[in-house]
């Protein structure tokens, strides 16, 4: 317990590493979304139109 030490300064250098593992987050969170997308896109059945009597 004797070796843990307080170096604020460590933070600051390991923002780095924290923000590219953001980046890959949203990267694959924005290709989900996409592929998300294009699937309803192309399988999206036609809407049937009703008649006015109907």
């Amino acid at each position: 317990m004797q070796d843990l030490q307080f170096k604020p300064m460590e933070f600051i250098n390991n923002l780095h590493y924290m923000g590219t593992g953001m980046l890959g987050i949203m990267i694959v969170m924005g290709i989900v979304i996409c592929s998300i997308v294009l699937l309803n896109y192309l399988t999206n059945r036609p809407k049937k139109n009703k008649k006015d009597g109907e």
